[in-house]
């Protein structure tokens, strides 16, 4: 049975990291970029620095200068970079050489183009985030997108409108490395609901099993 990895993004309190790890995250998410979910580099650090080693922390930033992710990423202590902007392969390359890389693609935009871009001859990104648009909280058709992503499975992360209740056949059409979800797992933007991330990775694990 592979273990399917888990992100919990838009944390914003120690309270909601230390939920997230309970309920069973292998990662939270810091964002930088615009968004209600917003934090700043000095609160994101001071909650990375009271969590568990084993729990990846990711930045995610979107058209950010490769100097301003660096010292981010030092400042706060990232063990992950998601790049959530129009970031060239080049730019994605560079910040690779620093430290693991999730590029994301937005299923609307070009994605056979960007597939090939990222993850053709310039192999510059670790893994590849389908996602529906920035915090918009809503699903793709996982099923009409399976055939455009084959053989990328094992480098593919979800996203995008997930929730407890529709994890489960976002994996079967998809069978991807990772899910990632924010709105589907908040009680308000910005705030965690303890019970849905249990029942979120609840549903994951369920579904990996079947």
């Amino acid at each position: 049975m592979i273990r399917t990895w888990i992100k919990f993004c838009g944390t914003t309190s120690l309270e909601d990291a230390q939920a997230s790890i309970a309920a069973g995250a292998d990662a939270l998410g810091f964002i930088f970029a615009p968004s209600k979910r917003r934090i700043t580099p000095e609160a994101a650090q001071k909650i990375v620095a009271q969590l568990p080693q084993n729990v990846q922390k990711v930045g995610v930033f979107m058209n950010e200068t490769a100097e301003q992710i660096q010292t981010t990423i030092r400042q706060v202590g990232l063990t992950l970079v998601q790049l959530h902007g129009d970031e060239p392969p080049e730019y994605v390359a560079a910040i690779r050489e620093q430290i693991g890389v999730i590029k994301t693609i937005l299923v609307n935009g070009g994605l056979e183009d960007h597939f090939a871009q990222y993850f053709g001859s310039h192999e510059c990104a670790d893994y590849v985030l389908l996602d529906s648009g920035a915090g918009s909280g809503l699903t793709f058709d996982w099923r009409a997108v399976r055939p455009r992503v084959d053989g990328n499975s094992t480098r593919l992360i979800v996203a995008g409108g997930l929730t407890p209740e529709n994890v489960g056949f976002a994996m079967h059409a998809l069978v991807p490395w990772g899910v990632d979800v924010v709105t589907g797992v908040e009680a308000a933007p910005g705030k965690k609901d303890p019970a849905r991330l249990r029942a979120f990775v609840a549903a994951v694990r369920k579904s990996e099993r079947l």
